[in-house]
Protein backbone atom coordinates (compact mmCIF):
# COMPACT_ATOMS: atom_id res chain seq x y z
CA UNK A 1 0.00 0.00 0.00
CA UNK A 2 1.67 3.14 -0.89
CA UNK A 3 1.62 6.05 1.40
CA UNK A 4 0.90 10.06 0.14
CA UNK A 5 2.96 12.36 0.49
CA UNK A 6 1.51 15.43 1.23
CA UNK A 7 3.52 18.29 -0.64
CA UNK A 8 3.78 21.56 1.61
CA UNK A 9 4.38 24.87 -0.21
CA UNK A 10 6.52 27.20 0.61
CA UNK A 11 5.00 30.82 1.33
CA UNK A 12 6.36 34.03 0.20
CA UNK A 13 7.42 35.35 3.75
CA UNK A 14 9.32 32.42 3.58
CA UNK A 15 10.88 32.29 0.60
CA UNK A 16 11.36 36.06 1.11
CA UNK A 17 13.44 35.05 4.63
CA UNK A 18 14.85 32.85 2.90
CA UNK A 19 16.56 34.59 0.16
CA UNK A 20 14.76 33.13 -2.44
CA UNK A 21 12.90 34.50 -5.02
CA UNK A 22 9.36 35.76 -4.37
CA UNK A 23 6.32 38.00 -5.37
CA UNK A 24 5.88 40.95 -3.57
CA UNK A 25 2.45 41.41 -4.53
CA UNK A 26 1.69 38.63 -2.51
CA UNK A 27 -1.48 39.40 -0.64
CA UNK A 28 0.35 38.12 3.38
CA UNK A 29 3.60 40.49 2.28
CA UNK A 30 0.73 43.54 1.18
CA UNK A 31 -0.57 43.35 4.09
CA UNK A 32 2.61 43.18 6.07
CA UNK A 33 3.62 46.26 4.80
CA UNK A 34 0.42 48.24 5.05
CA UNK A 35 0.64 47.30 8.87
CA UNK A 36 4.19 48.44 8.99
CA UNK A 37 3.32 51.91 7.63
CA UNK A 38 0.56 52.29 9.80
CA UNK A 39 2.07 51.51 12.79
CA UNK A 40 5.23 53.73 11.20
CA UNK A 41 2.32 56.93 10.35
CA UNK A 42 2.15 56.52 14.35
CA UNK A 43 5.22 56.39 15.32
CA UNK A 44 6.62 59.62 13.08
CA UNK A 45 3.76 61.60 14.42
CA UNK A 46 3.73 60.41 17.76
CA UNK A 47 7.94 59.17 18.48
CA UNK A 48 7.10 57.29 21.76
CA UNK A 49 8.99 53.71 23.30
CA UNK A 50 5.41 51.86 22.59
CA UNK A 51 5.14 52.84 19.29
CA UNK A 52 8.98 52.74 18.13
CA UNK A 53 8.44 48.99 19.47
CA UNK A 54 5.11 48.29 17.55
CA UNK A 55 7.22 48.58 14.49
CA UNK A 56 9.39 46.30 15.31
CA UNK A 57 7.48 43.77 17.00
CA UNK A 58 10.16 44.24 19.93
CA UNK A 59 11.04 46.52 22.60
CA UNK A 60 14.89 47.80 21.57
CA UNK A 61 16.94 48.77 24.47
CA UNK A 62 18.02 52.41 24.21
CA UNK A 63 17.25 52.96 20.85
CA UNK A 64 16.55 56.37 19.81
CA UNK A 65 15.47 56.63 16.24
CA UNK A 66 14.59 60.35 15.06
CA UNK A 67 11.78 60.71 13.01
CA UNK A 68 10.52 60.41 10.38
CA UNK A 69 11.54 57.00 9.70
CA UNK A 70 10.75 54.61 7.04
CA UNK A 71 10.95 50.70 6.74
CA UNK A 72 9.06 47.86 4.54
CA UNK A 73 8.73 45.22 7.39
CA UNK A 74 9.78 46.41 10.97
CA UNK A 75 10.38 43.03 12.16
CA UNK A 76 13.50 42.42 10.48
CA UNK A 77 15.24 45.30 11.51
CA UNK A 78 17.42 44.03 14.72
CA UNK A 79 18.87 47.14 16.11
CA UNK A 80 21.36 46.10 19.27
CA UNK A 81 22.18 48.47 22.46
CA UNK A 82 22.40 52.18 22.71
CA UNK A 83 21.94 52.67 19.03
CA UNK A 84 21.16 56.60 17.76
CA UNK A 85 19.31 56.20 14.23
CA UNK A 86 19.18 60.49 12.96
CA UNK A 87 16.62 61.70 11.13
CA UNK A 88 15.38 60.21 7.72
CA UNK A 89 16.88 56.84 8.29
CA UNK A 90 15.13 54.54 5.60
CA UNK A 91 15.51 50.45 4.91
CA UNK A 92 13.96 48.44 2.62
CA UNK A 93 13.96 44.94 4.95
CA UNK A 94 13.04 42.05 2.85
CA UNK A 95 16.15 40.35 4.44
CA UNK A 96 17.18 41.04 8.36
CA UNK A 97 19.13 44.27 8.63
CA UNK A 98 21.44 43.74 11.85
CA UNK A 99 22.72 47.16 13.81
CA UNK A 100 25.09 46.21 16.33
CA UNK A 101 25.55 47.79 20.23
CA UNK A 102 26.83 51.49 20.50
CA UNK A 103 25.97 52.52 16.63
CA UNK A 104 25.28 55.78 15.29
CA UNK A 105 23.70 56.39 12.19
CA UNK A 106 23.55 60.11 10.36
CA UNK A 107 20.91 61.48 8.58
CA UNK A 108 19.62 60.35 5.63
CA UNK A 109 20.56 57.13 5.70
CA UNK A 110 19.54 54.34 3.96
CA UNK A 111 20.05 50.57 4.10
CA UNK A 112 19.26 48.09 1.48
CA UNK A 113 18.38 44.56 0.98
CA UNK A 114 15.98 44.00 -1.55
CA UNK A 115 17.18 42.97 -5.47
CA UNK A 116 15.30 42.46 -8.70
CA UNK A 117 15.90 40.46 -11.56
CA UNK A 118 18.17 42.66 -14.40
CA UNK A 119 15.78 40.99 -17.09
CA UNK A 120 12.67 43.93 -17.30
CA UNK A 121 10.07 41.33 -17.72
CA UNK A 122 10.54 39.33 -15.14
CA UNK A 123 10.56 42.46 -12.75
CA UNK A 124 7.43 43.51 -13.86
CA UNK A 125 6.06 40.23 -12.78
CA UNK A 126 7.03 41.44 -8.99
CA UNK A 127 10.25 39.02 -8.56
CA UNK A 128 12.12 40.34 -6.09
CA UNK A 129 14.45 38.56 -3.77
CA UNK A 130 16.72 39.79 -0.80
CA UNK A 131 20.12 39.98 1.12
CA UNK A 132 20.86 40.64 4.43
CA UNK A 133 23.17 43.53 5.46
CA UNK A 134 24.72 43.19 8.54
CA UNK A 135 27.10 46.30 11.00
CA UNK A 136 28.79 45.63 13.59
CA UNK A 137 29.16 47.23 16.89
CA UNK A 138 30.88 50.41 17.40
CA UNK A 139 30.07 52.06 13.70
CA UNK A 140 29.35 55.33 12.97
CA UNK A 141 27.85 55.73 9.48
CA UNK A 142 27.65 59.41 8.26
CA UNK A 143 25.27 61.18 6.57
CA UNK A 144 23.94 60.04 3.19
CA UNK A 145 25.56 56.40 3.68
CA UNK A 146 23.85 53.97 1.42
CA UNK A 147 24.40 50.31 2.16
CA UNK A 148 23.37 48.04 -0.10
CA UNK A 149 22.59 44.70 -0.35
CA UNK A 150 24.66 41.66 0.77
CA UNK A 151 26.89 43.99 2.68
CA UNK A 152 28.58 42.98 6.50
CA UNK A 153 30.48 45.93 7.97
CA UNK A 154 32.79 45.26 10.69
CA UNK A 155 33.02 46.02 14.26
CA UNK A 156 34.35 49.73 14.80
CA UNK A 157 33.99 51.32 11.17
CA UNK A 158 33.52 55.22 10.23
CA UNK A 159 32.03 55.27 6.96
CA UNK A 160 32.33 58.64 5.57
CA UNK A 161 28.68 61.00 4.80
CA UNK A 162 27.70 60.11 1.21
CA UNK A 163 29.37 56.80 0.74
CA UNK A 164 27.92 53.66 -1.10
CA UNK A 165 28.70 50.49 -0.15
CA UNK A 166 28.73 47.79 -2.64
CA UNK A 167 31.33 45.44 -0.55
CA UNK A 168 32.65 43.87 2.88
CA UNK A 169 34.41 46.45 4.78
CA UNK A 170 36.27 44.89 8.02
CA UNK A 171 36.35 45.49 11.37
CA UNK A 172 38.32 48.88 12.42
CA UNK A 173 38.16 50.62 9.45
CA UNK A 174 37.62 54.25 8.25
CA UNK A 175 36.04 53.98 4.33
CA UNK A 176 34.52 56.37 2.27
CA UNK A 177 33.43 57.11 -1.17
CA UNK A 178 31.61 55.75 -4.21
CA UNK A 179 32.04 53.09 -4.49
CA UNK A 180 33.02 53.08 -0.52
CA UNK A 181 36.89 51.76 -0.19
CA UNK A 182 38.90 51.56 2.74
CA UNK A 183 40.96 54.75 3.46
CA UNK A 184 42.86 53.64 7.17
CA UNK A 185 42.99 50.64 9.13
CA UNK A 186 42.73 51.31 12.64
CA UNK A 187 45.55 50.17 14.93
CA UNK A 188 44.10 49.21 18.19
CA UNK A 189 47.41 49.75 20.20
CA UNK A 190 47.82 53.65 18.89
CA UNK A 191 44.39 54.19 20.27
CA UNK A 192 44.73 52.68 23.20
CA UNK A 193 47.83 55.17 23.49
CA UNK A 194 46.30 58.14 22.80
CA UNK A 195 43.33 57.50 24.70
CA UNK A 196 45.61 57.40 27.95
CA UNK A 197 47.60 60.57 26.54
CA UNK A 198 44.29 62.58 26.20
CA UNK A 199 44.86 62.87 22.81
CA UNK A 200 41.55 63.40 20.57
CA UNK A 201 41.14 60.46 18.25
Amino acid sequence: METAVLETRESELEKMLAGKEYDSRDPVLLGMRRQTRANLNRYNSDPTPENLAAVLGYEPENLTVVPPFQCEYGRNLKFGKNVFVNFNFSALTGAIVEVGDNCLIGPNVGIYTAMHPLDPDRRKEGVNFSKPVKIGANCWLGAGVIVLPGVEIGEGCTIGAGSVVTRDIPPRCVAAGNPCKILKRLDPRRETENSEKGIAK
